[in-house]
């Protein structure tokens, strides 16, 4: 499997961006897709996820203001963050899992800069 991130930025508080990860290859194996982000100095962590099935689970930090998305047809999951903050800034990346291999799959990561 092969996830492609994009779509980061730079932009101010208070403003949106949307963040596209791609994926190609054995995308039947995968069973859950996330965003994590790592900002400067401190450790990965989960923004976002979905299933296969479209349920959908959160970090506190983005309950309300992000939106994590799926189109099947386009084989690409999606990040709308919104009411950005400077704490927002960092390192976003997408990953996939499978359960039957207990595989992680991680893309790239696109840079997400958020100003006051």
């Amino acid at each position: 499997v092969q996830l492609q991130a994009s779509g980061g930025g730079l932009v101010q508080a208070g403003g949106s961006l949307r963040l596209s990860c791609a994926a190609s290859g054995s995308i039947f194996t995968i069973n859950v897709f996330g965003w994590y982000r790592q900002a400067p100095g401190k450790q990965r962590e989960l923004v976002a996820a979905i299933t296969r099935g479209g349920s959908t689970d959160y970090a506190d930090s983005a309950k309300g203001r992000f939106t994590i998305s799926r189109d099947s047809a386009k084989n690409t999951v999606y990040l709308h963050m919104n009411s950005l903050k400077p704490e927002d800034t960092a390192v976003y990346s997408c990953n996939a899992f499978s359960y039957n291999s207990a595989r992680a799959y991680w893309g790239q990561g696109t840079q997400v800069t958020v100003s006051s």
